[in-house]
């Protein structure tokens, strides 16, 4: 639907997209917008590098505006976490995380809790990471293995429901993620192995890791790549962001390598970095690829005991 609306100074008319807001001649892309808030029947979006973009004199259309906007912009935010699957529970309510808290859309996948506010802090939580959920009065606090605490709750009739599901659906996908790795051998020079995804049976990775240095191998459908990242922080604190960052990007690994060009002009893609500290640690930390030749074996020693 187009509506007309006061903005940039002058009456305008405006249609939302999939990707955004066509404005006249401009587009304004979610992956650039970091709040929308309503104001005594005006709308402002906060965009990234400061500008504030206000729409006005919506009349009768406001509302219709409004829950058009919304909707659109979860869909693109949840779209950007790469969670496709069909919602359990799909509610409103309060969250809080880091230093991030207000209302917004509680969503309850079968690996995974989506939070997804008005603005760019939407977060998968991803349940094979959690070591303990508990439901305190009306808010529901999950706990990961890393220490990151995640409150979600006050969603009327539906909380006990939604707590005791995300506890049924926690404990299956930690089953099921065990019995999926069980089935990959580690070898030396490699340590580790985890999955992409939960949900992505034949999609994991082995990592070779010592002293600030870790090789990755990735294996899709077959096929396999290694990647070589360098880091100041400690080993397991690396191993950290890697299985949050792999389970955050799922299928699509190229999220962790391309460059800062190549992701500039792809707005879903940028979106999914911003929503990740995870990921982009592990862009930052991205020094390049190996290429599987008859040399890669050595190749691969050569940067891990170098």
């Amino acid at each position: 639907m187009k509506y007309e609306a006061f903005v940039f100074g002058d009456t305008r008319q405006i249609e939302i997209t999939k990707e955004g807001l066509q404005i006249g001649q401009r587009k304004l892309d979610f992956a650039d917008v970091q709040f929308i808030r309503p104001i005594n029947h005006r709308v402002f979006i906060d965009m990234y590098g400061g500008e504030s973009v206000e729409i006005s004199m919506l009349g009768f259309s406001y509302d219709g505006f409004w829950e058009e906007l919304m909707q659109r912009f979860s869909q693109r935010s949840l779209e950007s976490l790469f969670a496709n699957e069909t919602p359990i529970m799909n509610c409103e309510g309060e969250y809080c995380f880091s230093n991030y808290r207000g209302r917004g859309l509680i969503i309850l996948l079968s690996d995974a809790v989506c939070v997804v506010p008005q603005n760019c802090h939407a977060v998968r939580i991803p349940l094979c990471f959690a070591k303990k959920i508990i439901l305190e009065g009306y808010m529901l606090s999950i706990t990961l293995d890393t220490d990151e605490k995640y409150s979600v709750g006050r969603m009327g009739y539906d909380t006990k429901h939604f707590a005791e599901q995300c506890i049924k659906n926690c404990e299956q996908t930690k089953l099921k993620r065990e019995q999926l790795l069980s089935k990959y051998l580690v070898m030396a020079p490699y340590s580790e192995k985890g999955l992409f995804r939960t949900a992505q049976q034949d999609e994991y990775y082995l990592a070779a890791i010592k002293n600030g240095k870790c090789a990755v191998e990735l294996f899709t459908h077959g096929d396999s790549a290694t990647y070589l990242y360098r880091y100041a922080q400690q080993d397991d604190m690396f191993l950290r962001h890697l299985a949050m960052a792999m389970e955050s990007v799922g299928s699509n690994r190229e999220i962790i390598y391309i460059t800062d060009e190549q992701l500039a002009e792809n707005p879903l893609f940028r979106m999914s970095v911003a929503r990740c500290e995870s990921v982009r640690f592990l862009r930052s930390a991205y020094v390049g690829r190996l290429i599987h030749t008859a040399n890669h074996s050595k190749s691969l020693m050569d940067f891990i005991e170098g």
